[in-house]
Order: structure tokens, then C-alpha cells, then sequence
């Protein structure tokens, strides 16, 4: 992508109308207002209109106000750094539940930024990941009341591991050294898009990252994690649930028909009163 009227337009939505010359100062303003601004969200997936990953049809969708999951929020995110100046190299990484992790599985792309004569951890798509880049280097970092950890990885030679904040429910994420292409993505993202067991198609969910927390929708419960720790509470009508979408996740919902907002409404409840009634099973199931 080219510095033109699409990057303009991505900056415009991102607030950064005059971007600086490339920086270390200018690369974390650039990842935290994304990560304030642009919602990872799995919305085509749930509605069965999964959008490609080529990067430049991602930066279009994110200055148009949508957003999506990893391999569009940072692949749109490395086609805006590069129009800027920045050398960005894209990597092949693995996201785990498992707080040992498994190695770099491909269901995540991770990028790394060298500016100023110095690599850094750059990332827009993990949800609940780090506001700001972080140092590609051995070490704990702390963000407000999140700490991170990055270590040399023990099962990808030349990679790195990444430790989330405690409780997180993906405490790990392991990347490859070696240089990725947007194509290496494609089979994963095909199986995490549309396969009937993928977390993806099955749960909706759209996260948002700001200096102090996080802001997670997960179905029809709204969450919010803080320092103060985590509150939650149920959206009760589809008006209420797309005006937390619109207005506390800044997603443009104008590419939704009246038609679409009811599929997503009844999808979402439908998986909401499944998931009250398993936990109504488990209490019962306890006493």
C-alpha cells in the first residue's frame, strides 16, 4: 500500500492526521490508537461472510470503521506501516490456552517493527494483548496494572514467546524468527473462519484495548477488565447490544442489512441461552 488517499483515510480513522516521520514514539501513538479504535471483531464470520486477508482490502474495511480478527487487523496494520516507512516483518505465531504453549501453529500473525536501531513486539490483533509495543528483548513490562514477559522461545528456534497478563484465557503466543508472508495465513484462516468447531463461528466476540483495560463482548455479555478487576453485565435487547457495538466499540455497522442484525441477534441469543443453561446444568449438578 502506497502513502495515498487510503492511508489518509486509515489515519483519519485511526485520529492521526499528521503522521510523524518513523519513530519509536510515533509507532506506539500509532498502536495504541489502533488498538483504541479498531475492534477486533469476528462479525463476517458469524454472519458467513468471512472477508479475505489481503492487507490492503483490511486497511479499506478499517477506514471505512470495521475491524476483524489477527490476520486482518495486523495485516492492515503492516500495509499502513510500511506506507509510513516502517521495515515490518510479518511471522508466523501461535496463540494458546495452554500456558505452556505448543509452538507457533499458525493461527496468529504476529509482526515485529525495527525503528531507531532497535526491534520491537508489535501487535493489533491479540484483543487483550499489550496497548503498547513492547521491547524485543528478554524481560517483564508493565502496562498500568498489565504486566507482560517476552523470552526467547524454547520450540522455535529464533522465535519468541510472549506471556500475557495473568488471566488471560490466551496466556501464551509463540512466534517463528524466520519471515512470513500474508500467504502462509490462508489455511488457517480459511479452518478458523469457517470451520463448525472454531471458536470464531461458534461464539461471537469483539474486544478493545485501551490504556487502562479491556473492553470484551462476548455474545450478549459486555466485560470490562481493569485494575479494579472484572465486571460484567448482560445486554438485554438487540437495540442495546448494537449501540454498545456502534457507539462503546466505534464499529460503523452500515455494511449490516436489517436482515443481517436479526441473524446476528437471533445467532447470539440462541448461544446465550445455551451457555445459561449449562450453567444452570453445573449448579445444579454441584448441590
Amino acid at each position: 500500500m502506497t502513502h495515498n488517499a487510503l492511508t489518509a483515510d486509515y489515519l483519519q480513522r485511526l485520529g492521526i492526521t499528521h503522521p510523524e516521520t518513523p519513530s519509536a514514539e510515533a509507532l506506539f501513538a500509532l498502536q495504541r490508537a489502533h488498538l483504541e479504535r479498531v475492534p477486533y471483531d469476528n462479525i463476517g464470520i458469524q454472519l458467513g461472510r468471512p472477508p479475505g486477508i489481503d492487507p490492503e482490502l483490511s486497511a479499506r474495511r478499517f477506514a471505512d470503521g470495521r475491524g476483524c480478527y489477527c490476520f486482518h487487523l495486523n495485516g492492515g496494520f503492516t500495509a499502513l506501516l510500511e506506507a509510513l516507512g516502517y521495515d515490518v516483518t510479518l511471522h508466523v505465531g501461535g496463540v494458546h490456552e495452554d500456558p505452556a504453549g505448543r509452538g507457533a501453529n499458525g493461527n496468529h500473525l504476529a509482526l515485529t517493527v525495527r525503528v531507531d536501531d532497535q526491534a520491537w513486539f508489535v501487535d493489533a490483533g491479540l484483543g487483550d494483548g499489550p496497548h503498547e509495543p513492547l521491547p524485543l528483548r528478554e524481560g517483564t513490562y508493565t502496562q498500568g496494572s498489565f504486566t507482560y514477559r517476552m523470552e526467547p522461545s524454547t520450540t522455535e528456534p529464533g522465535g519468541w514467546t510472549f506471556h500475557n497478563t495473568p488471566g488471560s484465557p490466551f496466556p501464551v503466543m509463540e512466534f517463528r524468527g524466520t519471515p512470513a508472508t500474508m500467504a502462509d495465513f490462508a489455511d488457517e484462516h480459511l479452518r478458523l473462519s469457517t470451520a463448525p468447531d472454531s471458536p470464531f463461528v461458534t461464539t461471537f466476540a469483539m474486544l478493545r484495548r485501551d490504556a487502562k483495560g479491556v473492553d470484551l463482548l462476548r455474545g450478549r455479555v459486555l466485560i470490562r477488565i481493569d485494575a479494579a478487576g472484572t465486571a460484567s453485565r448482560e445486554l438485554a435487547t438487540a437495540d442495546e447490544w448494537f449501540d454498545v457495538i456502534a457507539g462503546h466499540f466505534g464499529r460503523n455497522l452500515d455494511d449490516l442489512e436489517p436482515a443481517d442484525r436479526t441473524a446476528l441477534w437471533d445467532r447470539v441469543t440462541r448461544a446465550h441461552e445455551e451457555w445459561l443453561a449449562s450453567q444452570e446444568n453445573e449448579a445444579a449438578q454441584e448441590n
